[in-house]
């Protein structure tokens, strides 16, 4: 049960009503009204966060809504009634009022009256003031807040624990390690026989999961890729300091990104269920018990909200190279708009399988530098000839930045901006003037209010193929003008490789390192520049860097674009 703010009991377990909203012509920019016609029967309804009342517009509903507003709608005895910090105001049917774009209204009661309202909205305006708003007569309107979808936010989400498991080490400090000392982790693959393959090569996690804190059950039940999530789990929570046992269960979601899912495990149950490919064997004897888990990705969201407890909402976010990037720009959303206070956010992909090198070698995207693999990822560099694949997952704690206040956490970065975009252009191909990815870099910035000379390090997305670091570094160019050609940026897949979906959460994890230790990971095996890649790309060796801010990207085949601004902690 949940109490109101008028100390009434509601059921949690309650189905929301849908209540048809006619005459909708809202807008981010302009507003528009809403006239809704309440009734018993429509509006007497209970979520699990109190009685909600669902105007179905559209575009309204799905970019401005706000579901943990201090604004209340209420109906008393047939009458409608708005209370504003407790204070009531009578609104009779048919009455105007002005409310902020991103408030979807809570009922927790209804007369035997039908009672119809117009909402008037206005995203610019302020919060009014108590009793009825003469439109005419508004206050200047006032820069908006930090924005999701175009409605205004209040809650801020930050970074309070992060967990890896990366090719290198096992653990945040091992990875952090690897980066600052430029160190590769690309070797032959062993994980399979890579003979007959163009690239045999790959940045490859040395993982004992019994090690690493698992039980022999988990062991048998989990991917590898859902091992690697847990382990980082724990680590992350573990580095919060945050007592979860304090926190509603459904307070706490997850938000997990992955490429390619159970890939491995599916692929070897594949060759065990069809006798090596040669037929298929009908007794489900051969299959194991786990296959279906194996074969939906979202079992590892649900592994992840297993192992923290977590009751809220969750979800697998695959987007393919951004993935990562995706899950935890999706999980401060959660915390921003009000669905959560904690989330346990980032991603994971064990891909190193042969139908995974199959694919990549149907397009020539991987490097066949077989001779040299320590060598072979070499972002921005006049010679590199394709990406390495690697394997990893990164973690992250996300919380209410006010309430990790509070409690004292050390906080490791802001989640200050975050944007996507598609080219829908080419599956694996990319416009040249990165237009798509500037785009996310715009709108990421504008929703961290900074410009372009207060970003202070780039981690690019640099995956060392011929056109996609032609392709981001005119989208430096294109978003940040002439200080693109002033801002360190670097690519840690030189080093760990590119795990696809996991990368970007490796990369997150990153960030905010460089971000509390004020230090630049290089970009390692830069030795010959490429004429067209002529922004400081942070060659070889590490670099002290004085930080507030940085700006994450990522670029995923089929044309994902994702931008995130970090902000250290003050």
């Amino acid at each position: 049960m949940t109490t109101d703010m008028t100390g009434a009991k509601i059921a949690k377990t309650a189905r929301p009503a849908v209540v048809k909203a006619a005459d909708v012509a809202p807008n981010r920019r302009r507003g528009g009204d809403i006239r809704v016609t309440l009734s018993p029967k429509t509006a007497g309804c209970a979520s699990g966060f109190g009685g909600v009342l669902y105007l179905e517009a559209g575009e309204f509903v799905a970019e401005h809504y706000h579901p943990y507003s201090e604004e209340f709608l209420h109906v008393v005895a047939g009458e409608l009634e708005m209370s504003l910090d407790g204070a009531p105001v009578p609104l009779n049917a048919g009455d105007s009022l002005l409310v902020p774009i991103d408030v979807r209204h809570r009922l927790v009661n209804v007369g035997t009256e039908r009672a119809q309202v117009v909402f008037h909205l206005s995203p610019l305006a302020p919060r009014p003031e108590l009793g009825h708003v003469d439109t005419e007569q508004l206050p200047a309107p006032q820069e908006p807040g930090p924005q999701v979808g175009g409605a205004e936010l209040s809650r801020e989400a930050v970074i309070t624990g992060i967990g890896v498991v990366a090719p290198g080490g096992i653990g945040r400090e091992a990875f952090w390690n690897l980066l600052t000392e430029g160190r590769t982790a690309t070797r032959r693959i062993t994980l399979f026989d890579p003979s007959g393959f163009r690239s045999q090569i790959a940045a490859e996690v040395d993982f004992d999961p019994r090690a690493a804190g698992l039980s022999a059950q988990q062991v048998r039940r989990m991917d590898r890729a859902a091992q690697f999530a847990t382990v980082c789990t724990r680590e992350a929570v573990a580095d919060s300091g945050l007592d979860f046992g304090t926190v509603e269960p459904d307070r706490v979601g997850v938000a997990v990104g992955s490429a390619v899912g159970c890939t491995m495990s599916l692929e070897e149950e594949y060759t065990v269920l069809t006798d090596e490919g040669r037929h298929w064997l009908a007794d489900h004897t051969y299959g194991v018990p786990h296959l279906y888990g194996y074969m939906v990705p979202s079992t590892l969201a649900v592994e992840v909200a297993w192992e923290a407890g977590a009751e809220g909402p969750a979800a697998l976010i695959s987007t393919g190279c951004t993935s990562g990037l995706d899950a935890v720009g999706h999980g401060a959303v959660l915390i921003q708009e009000g669905a959560a206070d904690v989330v346990i956010a980032g991603a994971t992909d064990a891909p190193l399988s042969p139908i995974t090198s199959a694919c990549f070698d149907a397009i020539r995207a991987t490097s066949p530098s077989n001779d040299d693999p320590e060598h072979a990822s070499r972002p921005f560099d006049a010679t590199r000839n394709g990406f390495v694949l690697g394997e990893g997952a990164a973690v992250m704690v996300l919380e209410e930045a006010e309430s990790a206040r509070r409690r004292g956490a050390r906080i490791y970065a802001h989640l200050a901006g975050f944007a996507s975009r598609s080219n829908a252009f080419h599956m694996t191909g990319l416009r040249p003037d990165g237009r798509e990815m500037a785009e996310a870099i715009r709108v990421a910035m504008d929703q961290a209010r900074i410009d372009p000379a207060d970003v202070d390090y780039i981690n690019a997305h640099g995956s060392g193929t011929r056109q996609n670091d032609r392709h981001e570094t005119a989208a430096f160019k294109r978003s940040l003008g002439q200080r693109a050609y002033e801002i360190p940026a670097s690519s840690i897949k030189s080093m760990v490789g590119h795990s696809l979906g996991a990368i970007g959460s490796l990369e997150v994890a990153a960030c905010a390192l460089a971000l509390e230790r004020q230090v630049v990971p290089p970009t390692a095996n830069l030795h010959n520049r490429d004429p067209e890649c002529d922004l400081d790309y942070v060659p070889i060796t590490a670099r002290d860097h004085e930080m507030d801010v940085v700006l994450s990207v990522g670029s995923g085949f089929g044309g994902f674009q994702s931008a995130m601004v970090l902000a250290r902690s003050v």
